[in-house]
C-alpha cells in the first residue's frame, strides 16, 4: 500500500469518489481498529486462490468515528475490520481482534459464513471465554462498490395510497420456477423486472412491489445443519447491501447494479418497489451467537442489554437480540440506511418488520420514540410509503391502530376479521362492516385516512389463500420441528376435508371461498395487500411457516397459471373494478351515515353516502346491528358520495354500487332497495361463479333474474348461494 492518507469522519461506510476510497467506522468502546484489505492470491499451491490479507491500522479519530481515505483502492476491493478493546461479556464488553467483522455500512457483501467455530466470539463450552480462531477464512466481506449508474431520468411513479394495490413477493420464489425466463435470470433481481414478469403484474392491476427482505442476511446456523435455509431472510447483518445470493451476475458488487435495473425497469412500467426492511434485530442473534459485525465493533452501543446483567439481551423480536435504537450511531445507521435505499437506490417505501420494538424507548412501546420523531423530520423518508408491522413479541407490544400519522398499517384485525366472518364464526356483521369500510375505529382518531389500514387476508407468514380454504390445522413436519413452529391461530377453515380432494361439492366451495376473500379484500375501503401466487391458488401443503424452505414448497408453480386460469381472471377483473371505481377506495371515511345509524331515506339527492341494509332491501336498524349470529350483510355505496375532488380540483363522481355478502351455509333471497336508490341494476361479480367474463364487462356467475331480465329492478329479489358475493352496479 502506497500511502494511507487521514480521511474523513463521513460519510461512515467505504465511499469511493473515483479516485480512491475513504473507510470509516464507528466504535466508542475500541482502543485499536485494523482495516483489513483482501485479495485473492492465485499462486496458492493447491491451484484454489487464497485471500492475501492486508491489514492498515487506523490512526484518525473524530468523535468515535475512525477512519482513513486510501488513494487506488476502489469498487470490488474486498475489506473488514479487527477491533482491538475491552473482552468483558459480563458488563457487556466483547472486543475480539481474531474476528473479522463486516461493516456496518457495507453496501455489499461477497460471500457468506461456514459456521466453522470461528465464527464465535468463544470457545464453545465456556461463554465467557475469549476464542483466538481467525475467523477471516470463514466469514463474508464487505465490498467496496461504485456509486454511479445510469438512471437515464428514472422517476419515482408516486402512486398515491388509494390507488395502490401491493403484491407481497419473495424474489427468489417468484421467479425460480417461471418457464418464460432465462435460467440465470430466475431467483434474481433481474427476473423480478423481465418482461413477462411486468406484464404479469400489470394484468392483475398491481401498482407497487413488495419485496420480502433484500439486506444482506445470514441462513442460521442451526437450519444450515438441518440441510435448511432460512428462505424469508428476516435476518440481517448489513443493512445497506443487497442480498448478493439474489444477483444473476454474480461479480463483487454486481447485485448493487442489477438492484438499481430492476427498480428502474419497474419504475419504466409505473411499478413501485417496497421493502420489507428488518431494523429490529440483526443475525448474531443471543449471546451464544456468533461475532460478525455489531457485537465485535461496539457490543452495548448496537444491542439493547439486560439491565441488571449485561451479560445477554433483551430479546422484544424472539430471534435473541433487539437493537438499541435509543443509541444515537444506531439510530443514525437506520436513518442512514433508509435514505440511501431512496436516494441511491430508488425504492418508493418501506414495509418495518415488527415495527413495534423500534417504538420502545425503555421497556413499553412509545408512540413518540425517537425514531418516528426522526421520520416525521426527514425531508427524504418522510416522503415515502411507510408501512408498520405494528407489533412485537414483547409485552404489549400489539399497536394496531396506534402508529403516528405518517404511516401506514398491515392491518391485523381486517386479517382476522374477515378470516372469521366467510369461515361462518359467531361474532356478528358490525366488526365485518368496519373493516370492509377502512377501520376508522383504528385509524381516524390519529386523522389519519382508510388508505392508513394495508387490508390483507393472507401474508407471507401464514396460509397462502388455496391452503387458508383447505387446511383446518398446519403441517410444518418438513420444518423438522415437529410441527411446534408456526401459528395454531390460522382461523381457517378446509370446507369438510382436510388438505387435497377430489369431491367436485368440497372443490367448488373452496373456489367460492377464495373468490369471496378476493372480492372482499379488493373492494374493501384501505389498500389491498395480494401474496404472489394467491392469484393462481398456489399451495404450501398446509405448511403456515415455510421460512426454512428454500425449494417446492415456497417457490411459485407457474403451470399453476394455466390450471387456474379462471382465477387469476376473477383476480384481475375484481382488481380492475376497484381500479376503475373511486367509490371502493375513497381518500376520506364515510361520514354521511354511520354504521349504526338510522333515518329515512329521502330523494336521491338526499342519499347517504353509505346504507347499510337489511336483506328485505330496508336500512338496517340498532337491533339488526346488535345480532351475534347474523352472517349476511348488504351495503349501498353511493357513487355521487364521494367529498374529494380529483387532482385537477373537479368533483369525482362515480357509479353507485350495492354489494351483498353471505356466509352463511343457507340460500338467502336480498330484495334490491326502492327506487330511491336507483331504477334498475346490473351484476358484475358474482363469486359462486366461473368468472367468466359476461358482456364484455361483468364477472362471475350471472343471478337467476338477471339471466331472464337483464337488468334488476329495484324491489327485485337477488339471491344469494351459500356462501356468496353478489356485486351490482347502478344502471340508471
Amino acid at each position: 500500500m502506497a500511502q494511507v492518507w487521514p480521511g474523513h469522519p463521513y460519510p461512515l461506510g467505504a465511499t469511493y469518489d473515483g479516485s480512491g476510497t475513504n473507510f470509516a467506522i464507528f466504535s466508542e468502546v475500541a482502543d485499536r481498529i485494523e482495516l483489513c484489505l483482501f485479495d485473492a492470491n492465485p499462486q496458492a499451491s493447491d491451484g484454489d486462490p487464497v485471500d492475501v490479507e492486508r491489514r492498515i491500522e487506523l490512526h484518525e479519530k473524530d468523535a468515535f468515528v475512525w477512519h482513513c481515505y486510501l488513494p487506488g483502492v476502489g469498487p470490488g476491493q474486498r475489506y473488514g475490520y479487527r477491533v482491538h478493546g475491552p473482552h468483558d461479556p459480563g458488563r457487556g464488553l466483547r472486543c475480539n481482534p481474531h474476528k473479522l467483522l463486516l461493516d456496518p455500512y457495507a453496501k455489499a457483501v461477497d460471500g457468506e459464513i461456514d459456521w466453522d467455530q470461528a465464527c464465535f466470539g468463544y470457545t464453545f463450552g465456556e461463554p465467557d471465554s475469549l476464542n483466538t480462531i481467525d475467523s477471516a477464512p470463514h466469514m463474508m466481506k464487505s465490498v467496496v462498490i461504485s456509486p454511479f449508474f445510469d438512471w437515464n431520468g428514472d422517476r419515482p411513479p408516486r402512486t398515491p395510497y388509494d390507488e395502490t394495490v401491493i403484491y407481497e413477493a419473495h424474489v427468489r420464489g417468484l421467479t425460480m420456477r417461471h418457464p418464460g425466463l432465462p435460467a440465470e435470470y430466475r431467483g434474481t433481481y433481474a427476473g423480478i423486472a423481465h418482461p413477462v414478469m411486468i406484464d404479469h403484474y400489470q394484468k392483475l392491476g398491481i401498482t407497487a412491489v413488495e419485496l420480502m427482505p433484500v439486506h444482506q442476511f445470514v441462513h442460521d446456523e442451526h437450519l444450515v445443519r438441518r440441510g435448511l435455509r432460512n428462505y424469508w431472510g428476516y435476518n440481517s447483518i448489513a443493512f445497506l447491501a443487497p442480498h448478493n445470493a439474489y444477483s444473476s451476475a454474480g461479480g463483487l458488487g454486481t447485485q448493487v447494479q442489477e438492484f438499481k435495473g430492476m427498480v428502474k425497469d419497474l419504475h419504466n412500467a409505473g411499478i413501485e418497489v417496497i421493502l420489507d426492511v428488518v431494523y429490529n434485530h440483526t443475525a448474531e442473534g443471543n449471546h451464544m451467537g456468533p461475532m460478525l459485525c455489531f457485537r465485535g465493533i461496539d457490543n452495548a452501543a448496537y444491542y439493547r442489554l439486560v439491565e441488571d446483567d449485561n451479560q445477554y439481551y433483551m430479546d422484544y423480536t424472539g430471534t435473541g437480540n433487539t437493537l438499541h435504537v435509543r443509541h444515537p450511531h444506531v439510530l443514525q445507521l437506520i436513518m442512514d440506511s433508509l435514505r440511501y435505499w431512496v436516494l441511491e437506490m430508488h425504492v418508493d417505501g418501506f414495509r418495518f418488520d415488527l415495527a413495534a420494538t423500534l417504538a420502545r424507548e425503555f421497556y413499553d412501546v412509545d408512540r413518540l420514540s425517537s425514531f418516528f420523531d426522526l421520520v416525521q423530520q426527514d425531508p427524504v423518508v418522510s416522503q415515502v410509503k411507510l408501512i408498520a408491522e405494528p407489533w412485537d413479541v414483547g409485552e404489549g407490544g400489539y399497536q394496531v391502530g396506534n402508529f403516528p400519522p405518517l404511516w401506514t398499517e398491515w392491518n391485523g384485525k381486517y386479517r382476522d376479521t374477515v378470516r372469521d366472518f366467510w369461515r361462518g364464526q359467531d361474532h356478528g356483521i358490525a366488526e365485518f362492516a368496519s373493516r370492509l369500510t377502512g377501520s376508522s375505529d383504528l385509524y381516524q382518531f390519529t386523522g389519519r385516512r382508510p388508505s392508513a389500514s394495508i387490508n390483507f387476508v393472507t401474508a407471507h407468514d401464514g396460509f397462502t389463500l388455496a391452503d387458508l380454504v383447505s387446511y383446518n390445522g398446519k403441517h410444518n413436519d418438513a420444518n423438522g420441528e415437529e410441527n411446534r413452529d408456526g401459528s395454531d391461530d390460522n382461523r381457517s377453515w378446509n370446507c369438510g376435508v382436510e388438505g387435497p380432494t377430489d369431491d367436485p361439492e368440497v372443490r367448488a366451495l373452496r373456489a367460492a371461498q377464495t373468490r369471496n376473500l378476493l372480492t372482499t379484500l379488493f373492494l374493501s375501503q384501505g389498500v389491498p395487500m395480494l401474496v404472489a401466487g394467491d392469484e393462481m391458488a398456489r399451495t404450501q401443503d398446509g405448511n403456515n411457516n415455510a421460512y426454512c424452505q428454500d425449494n417446492e414448497t415456497s417457490w411459485l408453480d407457474w403451470s399453476d397459471l394455466s390450471e387456474h386460469a379462471d382465477l387469476v381472471r376473477f383476480t384481475a377483473e375484481v382488481s380492475r373494478l376497484r381500479r376503475e371505481h373511486p367509490v371502493f377506495r375513497r381518500r376520506r371515511f364515510f361520514h354521511g351515515a354511520p354504521i349504526r345509524g338510522t333515518g329515512d331515506v329521502g330523494d336521491d339527492r338526499a342519499l347517504k353516502d353509505i346504507v347499510w341494509l337489511r336483506p328485505d332491501g330496508s336500512e338496517m336498524t340498532d337491533q339488526d346491528w346488535e345480532s351475534g349470529t347474523a352472517r349476511m350483510l348488504g351495503v349501498f355505496l353511493n357513487g355521487d358520495g364521494i367529498p374529494d375532488p380529483d387532482a385537477r380540483g373537479e368533483p369525482v363522481v362515480d357509479d353507485s354500487f350495492l354489494m351483498f355478502f353471505n356466509a352463511h351455509s343457507e340460500t338467502v333471497v336480498f330484495q334490491v332497495p326502492p327506487a330511491e336508490f336507483g331504477d334498475s341494476w346490473e351484476t358484475v361479480v358474482d363469486s359462486r361463479g366461473s368468472a367468466t367474463p359476461q358482456d364484455g364487462d361483468a364477472f362471475g356467475q350471472t343471478t337467476a333474474a338477471q339471466a331472464t331480465a337483464g337488468q334488476l329492478k329495484a324491489g327485485a329479489p337477488v339471491q344469494l348461494d351459500a356462501r356468496s358475493t353478489v356485486v351490482l352496479r347502478r344502471a340508471s
